[in-house]
């Protein structure tokens, strides 16, 4: 029986090893934003190999791999205070052997999309497979003042926790009560949405909606069904 079990354990890190493409191997160097090069084009190749999205593949350490980088720390569970954007040992440790993102939800359907607020990022499901890891910036927690122009202060600013699916899609920018969302993916009426925008911070600061990186959302709406794709949100 013991036996058996270390065969499966064995088999199953060589299916992760596969999934996760050819061995890592070291830089050797700290990269940060504005280098350029044949190493951050490795970094790039390894983040899109591992289905996070670093933009081109060109070896330009720009805002687009900054946010992949955010992101993969972010389901690594590396800590982000300190030198947040820069690729060092520990960013280089966990590219050579990356965690998957936990599920949000036990119960959960092979297409869906995951939203940690705990932790700030997304994981689009395809056939039970990972398509897409994104950071996010979700709900604030702080007052904001009350559309209309009346005076006053609404919120607190948190987005819902709960088990959604995608309604309806906008392309654009599209103008509502409290600001502006860029290709909107509503997933509660037409009030809370997964969407672009131009300040997608570390930290949480929307007014309840999931935001996303702008060149993501160039395109997230591509991946799902809309109507129908389930979108698990929670606190992990």
């Amino acid at each position: 029986v013991a036996a058996a079990r270390q065969a499966r354990a064995v088999s199953a890190r060589a299916v992760t090893a596969r999934a996760a493409g050819p061995a890592w191997h070291r830089v050797k160097k700290t990269l940060r934003p504005g280098m350029t090069g044949a190493d951050v084009k490795k970094v790039q190749q390894r983040l899109r190999t591992l289905k996070y999205y670093p933009g081109s593949v060109d070896g330009q350490f720009g805002a687009d791999t900054v946010e992949a980088v955010w992101a993969f720390k972010e389901v690594q569970g590396l800590r982000t205070r300190k030198n947040p954007d820069d690729i060092g040992a520990a960013m280089e440790r966990r590219l050579a052997n990356p965690r998957a993102p936990r599920p949000v939800s036990v119960h959960h359907q092979n297409n869906r999309i995951d939203v940690s607020l705990r932790h700030e990022y997304l994981v689009l499901y395809r056939h039970g497979k990972v398509k897409l890891i994104s950071h996010v910036s979700t709900g604030g927690g702080y007052l904001y003042p009350c559309p209309g122009g009346g005076g006053g202060t609404c919120g607190p600013a948190i987005t819902p926790t709960g088990n959604f699916s995608t309604l309806s899609f906008l392309p654009g920018w599209v103008q509502v009560p409290l600001g502006e969302m860029f290709n909107p993916v509503f997933f509660i009426g037409t009030a809370y949405a997964i969407h672009g925008d131009t300040d997608v911070p570390r930290q949480p600061a929307s007014h309840g909606c999931v935001r996303i990186p702008m060149d993501i959302a160039g395109f997230f709406h591509e991946l799902v069904t809309i109507p129908g794709t389930p979108v698990y949100i929670r606190h992990r």
